[in-house]
This record gives C-alpha cells, sequence and structure tokens, in this order.
C-alpha cells in the first residue's frame, strides 16, 4: 500500500526553520511546502562548549539564516537533535555534546518564537521521515531510514506513519544486539550494531588489525560532512584502494547491518530500508556484505521482498526531516501541536 503524501501537507505555508543538531556540525535552514531548502547554513560544533556557547552558536546561525530571507513568512520550528532526549517535551542530552546535558531546547526556542509550534525529535527519526517524504523510501508505506556515521540510529515507517514508540526512540535500530559477544557499546550492552558498525568504532577495529592509514596512497575525496568522519573516510578510501584490513572492516560493518536489518524485517515486515551517512559513502564495499548477510539471515518469504538502497538527500535530510515535523503532522508527529 502507498499513499499520497501532497495532500497532506499543511495549506498556506510558506516556510518552516529546520534545525539539525549533531555532534560535528549544527545546521539550519529554511525549507518550503513542498520540502525544499530555500536557503541553509552551517557550522561546526563548539567543541567542548557548554551550554551557554553552544546555544549561542546556534541563536547566531538562525540569526544568519533569517538574515538572508528577511521576508520568509515563517511558520514554525522543526528541529532534528542527537539524543536521548525527552521527548516530546525536546529536552536533550546528545551523547556527541556533553555540554547539554538536559537542555531545554524546545523552550529555549519556544521563547524565542512565541505563538509558533516547535516541535523536538531524535535527528535519526528526523532524516527517515525526510528519506520517506521526499527521497528513497517514497511510495513505501512500510521503511526503516538508518543513518550510519558516527553513531547508528533509525526511525521506523509503518503503515505511512512514524512510529514513535512510548518514549519517542521507536527505530533504535544502533541498539540492537548482532553479536552477544561483540564489542563493549557506549549504551552499556555487548556487541550492539552500533558498537560494531559506527566509524569511529570500525577505524578503531582497523587499527587493533594494523590498518596504516593512507599506506595505499589513496585520498578520500571529500565525500562526507562531519570532520569526526575523518578516519571513517579515509578507512573507505583505503578499502576502495585495495587495503585488505580496510577492505575487512567494511565487510564487518556490512555483515552486522545486515544481521540487524534482517531482524528488524521480520519484526517489522519492512518493505525498504535506506542508508545514509558517512559511511553508506564507502557503496558497494559496504552494501555487497550487507545484501550478503541479510539474504542469509532473512529467509522467510515476506522478508525476502526487503530493498536495502542508499538514502538520496544528502546533508539536506535532516533539514528536510525537521520541517516534516511541522508539514506533515499527520504523518510525522504525535506529540502535543
Amino acid at each position: 500500500m502507498t499513499h499520497d503524501l501532497t495532500r497532506d501537507v499543511v495549506p498556506g505555508l510558506d516556510s518552516v526553520l529546520a534545525v539539525d543538531i549533531g555532534g560535528t556540525k549544527f545546521a539550519v535552514g529554511l525549507v518550503d511546502a513542498q520540502g525544499q531548502v530555500i536557503v541553509a547554513d552551517r557550522v561546526a560544533t563548539p567543541p567542548g562548549g557548554d551550554a551557554s556557547t553552544l546555544r549561542k552558536a546556534l541563536d547566531g546561525l538562525i540569526d544568519s539564516v533569517l538574515a538572508r530571507r528577511p521576508d520568509a513568512n515563517l511558520v514554525g520550528v522543526g528541529v532534528g537533535c542527537g539524543g536521548p532526549m525527552t521527548w516530546p517535551e525536546g529536552a536533550v542530552s546528545p551523547l556527541n555534546i556533553p555540554g547539554w546535558r538536559g537542555f531545554p531546547l524546545r523552550a529555549r526556542l519556544a521563547e524565542r518564537f512565541p505563538g509558533m509550534p516547535v516541535r523536538v525529535h531524535n535527528d535519526a527519526i528526523c532524516v527517515a521521515a525526510a528519506e520517506h517524504w521526499q527521497g528513497a523510501g517514497q511510495g513505501s508505506d512500510n521503511m526503516l531510514g538508518m543513518v550510519v556515521s558516527t553513531g547508528v540510529g533509525g526511525g521506523l515507517i509503518l503503515g505511512g506513519r512514524l512510529i514513535d514508540g512510548g518514549t519517542g526512540n521507536a527505530g533504535h535500530i544502533g541498539h540492537v544486539v548482532v553479536d552477544p559477544d561483540g564489542p563493549a557499546c557506549r549504551c552499556g550492552g555487548r556487541g550492539c550494531l552500533e558498537a560494531i558498525s559506527r566509524g569511529p568504532g570500525l577505524a578503531a577495529w582497523a587499527l587493533e588489525q594494523g590498518w596504516a592509514p593512507g599506506a595505499t596512497g589513496a585520498r578520500p575525496e571529500g565525500l562526507y560532512v562531519e570532520a569526526a568522519q575523518a578516519n571513517g573516510r579515509q578507512l573507505s578510501a583505503d578499502a576502495a584502494a585495495g587495503d585488505p584490513i580496510a577492505l575487512g572492516a567494511l565487510a564487518r560493518a556490512g555483515r552486522a547491518l545486515g544481521i540487524g536489518i534482517a531482524s528488524a524485517t521480520h519484526l517489522c515486515d519492512l518493505d525498504v530500508v535506506t542508508i545514509g551517512g558517512g559511511l553508506s559513502q564507502a557503496g558497494p564495499l559496504l552494501f555487497e556484505p550487507l545484501e550478503e548477510a541479510l539474504r542469509a539471515h532473512a529467509r522467510l518469504d515476506f522478508a525476502r521482498r526487503v530493498r536495502v538502497v542508499p538514502a538520496h538527500l544528502g546533508q539536506d535530510a535532516g533539514l528536510i526531516g525537521a520541517a516534516a515535523l511541522i508539514l506533515l503532522p499527520a504523518r510525522y508527529w504525535t506529540g502535543p501541536a
């Protein structure tokens, strides 16, 4: 079953202020009712910044974007932010931003933009919403959108609607256990998909195996947005140049992803899984071992139909998904208005 999302867009809107907050960058943009980014700007997340420094950086970025379109008819604020957070209240404690612990992000933005809806959700969930609305998941009512980068996150669409779960954390596939005897995870568990497949962890594993970054003479070509992905970028470049350890690292990540996706598909009867984030830029070196593991474990007839595809929207996905919280509340928002 498919659904025409265009008829659900809130009519008469000009633009949404969309915010995408991650451990390595802040992004702010204006997104129109058709899901097009009108203008956007990005800055590096202040390293080691305290709550005040981080807020000033975000406010300055918002000021910069609004100054570029002073005629914009702003109708709401949508935010994607790394977790964990309390949802839908929007008090955030991103693992990769230690200066914000219990920071009342939604409340602070609501003070700045009184009378407007301000909605905050997990950044990976916003990416999933974006890919469902405007990207690789269009036409599917049952999909999992994944981000494989400094962490592994996801958002779940079932029956054409975003599934939040009891605390807003449904779709958190990064903490599905794919190897009970695997490496320790930042969540306190062991063998989580994130512990194996996230870029920094993968690079660390390769170094333990004797990988010498850049020894092949390969140089990355700037495909990654986040500076923190430099090691993962070099790992992918070395794998493309034939380095056996780098190739083994990407195969390891792909196998873990395939196993996790097989489990999610059996549980949720998915049509499609989209994968974005820095590591997805490795292409077939990641997706081929992923497919092999997926097909080895997704053996029931209904699970075999699932497709795994690269995400389409790139660095704009977080902004488009954040805007979707405002523009398509019937599909992507179940919290208070």
